[in-house]
């Protein structure tokens, strides 16, 4: 084994064999914390083993991405500083089949550059020929309507599958995230890279959206060929369907304003561009400011 990365803290090596890597971070590329609890789930349906952590230390300014405080039984304070932790899963036959690995952690404040080596780093030293991160944004869609998809891949085989499962490709261009950053650095070293992102209705605030989450971990089985069964997640986004549908019936302006979307979300089936921040945030502006009477003002 290569030396470890500075920043990485490493608890057991895993099988050598981890083909792929799949990615999700909290934060800005995690609406509704829809990614992050798509990979939470396939974690512990999988019984992955976390081997690795990253040490935050200079990743972070922590006025910013605080850390938490939690009191144990005995009535000491413990903290939980942003945590970026890496997983593996092993196949039931072992050496048959290569595993999985996991990076489950948190949009990081400083270091781009430096976080996104060592994550290319990791993956290159354990043999991750594919990389797919897995993300959740804010959109003006309405969520009467199938989850929208958009992403790509560097991949040809994993681009078709992602068309043939209707994931539209993104041609955003504009402020980015930490996954950017990421792939650069894993294509650099010859890793394939892929992205799946779901739309996350910008009027929704209830979090977890386990809607959205539902839909991605579906398609990822689909495209990984994961066993794993969704029964638990999918009764979670149906209670939360039925949640959204009581708050809504108690709404006639936020009614009207989903039947706009609705039109909208018909008339531009092909258009999968991810949304410009900017306009989304305006949208959801105009959208307050409707609520509060049209007036603009703090009530």
């Amino acid at each position: 084994m290569s030396p470890l990365p500075e920043h990485l803290t490493l608890h057991e090596t895993p099988p050598a064999r981890l083909d792929r890597l799949l990615i999700a971070y909290a934060g800005w590329p995690d609406a509704a914390e829809s990614a992050t609890n798509t990979i939470k789930y396939l974690l512990r349906k999988l019984d992955a083993k976390k081997f690795a952590e990253v040490d935050p230390e200079d990743f972070f300014v922590f006025t910013r991405e605080r850390p938490r405080s939690t009191r144990t039984k005995d009535g000491r304070r413990r903290i939980h500083w942003p945590a970026n932790e890496f997983y593996y899963w092993s196949p039931a036959d072992g050496d048959a089949e290569p595993g999985m690995m996991f990076l489950l952690g948190v949009e990081p404040n400083l270091k781009w550059r430096t976080f996104s080596s060592l994550v290319s780093g990791v993956a290159r030293e354990y043999g991750v020929q594919t990389v797919i991160h897995v993300g959740a944004l804010l959109d003006a869609v309405p969520h009467t309507r199938p989850v929208r998809l958009t992403g790509s891949s560097t991949q040809p085989d994993l681009q078709q599958a992602l068309e043939s499962a209707s994931v539209g490709t993104s041609n955003y261009q504009g402020p980015t995230g930490i996954s950017t950053a990421v792939m650069d650095a894993c294509t650099r070293q010859g890793m394939a890279y892929a992205s799946l992102w779901g739309h996350t209705s910008h009027y929704l605030q209830a979090a977890p959206n386990y809607r959205i989450s539902y839909t991605l971990a579906k398609n990822l089985i689909g495209l990984l060929d994961l066993p794993i069964d969704l029964k638990e997640l999918s009764a979670a986004a149906d209670t939360f369907d039925q949640e959204v549908l009581k708050a809504v019936d108690e709404d006639d302006q936020l009614q009207d304003y989903i039947k706009k979307l609705e039109t909208r979300y018909d008339e531009s089936q092909t258009d999968s561009d991810m949304p410009d921040p900017s306009a989304v945030v305006r949208e959801l502006e105009q959208f307050l400011r409707s609520q509060l009477g049209g007036t603009g003002e703090n009530p």
